[in-house]
């Protein structure tokens, strides 16, 4: 009888916080497995974002968001210049077009200085400097803000996991987890693996994963799609860099903006439209009984009667070009509707109370202590994937209370 393969660590999900988080375990020499159902590392949410290296600029001092996405977007950049991976550190604008946007935007100097963000206030003139074709009466110049390529950045931890001496599982569903006094048994149908301790890292599907190994998590991932539209090279000459709008600090969501992507091509967005699938990429794909559960939930419908104009604004600028186009004009007034084309879309998972409350940083939920413990990790969209390196530091702490040098540091 062959025996169930053993690790001090196995770690549930191939995005790049469970990469990350793996190889902070591998850095200590103890032994690590990751556990991915896809066929490819970052398939979901690290692979179909707008590849942002985010600067720490939003979060609410304090946080976890603020605190490791501010150390991530110096850590992503290191990494990326050690491991010869394409980025470029282009910084941003954050363009207010109306004056009820102005107080918000002094919100977001107030947490930039609170977070130690370099963050410029620019007037009319100043923003042209470095947008010529951006309208708005003020904004903001970010410059720690960058760019890269973070399926890429995914693959080369997945590549450094296995030079550690660690494992990674490409395309094997885990069925199942059960702690037990002194070990967990992690369920796949591809054989069991036993960890000393389980880290889940599950994204979209985090929440059913925690109630599968008995925890009730007290939230409900709810999939919200954000689609892309490419610019045609006449409107992408019209963009520099990055160009974002003020937030509305009622959503955990940046709104449409204007990157100009590692590999030269324009694009604006991400919306936010309910998906009718946790993987639902498309208005094609639906999956009845996940729908069904999501519109059932008490938190979601307490958002859809609270929010219900955003969330038909957002409808409409997905089935509609012209909407898109003109939510776009109020910072880039010269885009036409027919410069614009689909240009993909991924799924945010979002975590939401009963309540209605999105859940506004990052949540770790801890299953028991030392040996036979999970750590569930159960609200990770933006700015995780910016944030992965620190985050994967911290996991690691919260498991075995070892600290480890940033990689930049080591």
């Amino acid at each position: 009888m062959i025996p169930t393969p053993t690790f001090d660590v196995v770690v549930v999900g191939g995005g790049i916080v469970g990469l990350a988080t793996a190889h902070a375990v591998a850095r200590t020499g103890r032994s690590v497995a990751v556990v991915e159902r896809e066929p490819t590392l970052g398939h979901h949410q690290t692979g179909n974002n707008s590849n942002v290296i985010h600067s720490g600029l939003y979060y609410a001092p304090g946080g976890l968001k603020a605190r490791l996405a501010v150390a991530g977007c110096a850590e992503t950049v290191a990494f990326c210049r050690e491991h010869d991976l394409p980025h470029d550190v282009c910084g941003k604008l954050v363009v207010a077009t109306e004056p009820e946007e102005l107080p918000r935007m002094a919100e977001l100097v107030r947490r930039g200085a609170a977070n130690g963000v370099e963050v410029t206030e620019l007037d009319q003139q100043g923003m042209r400097v470095y947008e010529p074709h951006v309208r708005g009466i003020a904004a903001l110049h970010v410059p720690s803000t960058g760019i890269c390529d973070y399926r890429l950045v995914a693959e080369k931890l997945g590549e450094l996991i296995a030079k550690e001496g660690g494992e990674v599982h490409l395309g094997r569903t885990v069925t199942g987890i059960a702690p037990r006094r002194g070990d967990v048994v992690v369920r796949t149908d591809g054989g069991d693996l036993l960890g000393t301790q389980v880290v889940v890292c599950g994204g979209l599907r985090c929440d059913e994963l925690a109630k599968a190994a008995g925890v009730d998590p007290g939230i409900r991932i709810i999939p919200f799609r954000g689609e892309y539209s490419g610019f045609a090279d006449r409107a992408a000459a019209l963009v520099k860099g990055l160009i974002y709008p003020v937030p509305d600090p009622a959503f955990p969501f940046l709104g449409v903006h204007a990157t100009r992507g590692i590999d030269g091509h324009v694009h604006a967005g991400p919306n936010a439209v309910l998906a009718l699938a946790r993987e639902g990429y498309s208005w094609g794909t639906v999956n009845p009984r996940e729908f069904l559960a999501t519109i059932a939930y008490p938190g979601m419908l307490r958002i859809a009667k609270e929010h219900w104009r955003y969330g038909f604004g957002e409808m409409h600028r997905s089935l509609s070009k012209k909407a898109m186009v003109k939510q776009i004009q109020r910072m880039l007034p010269d885009v036409r509707a027919e410069d614009l084309s689909p240009a993909g879309a991924g799924v945010r998972a979002q975590a939401v109370k009963a309540d209605g409350t999105l859940v506004d940083d990052f949540l770790f939920v801890e299953q028991g202590q030392g040996k036979g413990s999970v750590l569930h990790v159960l609200n990770a969209p933006s700015p995780a994937a910016t944030a992965a390196l620190p985050i994967g530091r911290e996991i690691l702490e919260r498991l075995t209370g070892d600290r480890i040098a940033p990689l930049s540091a080591a």
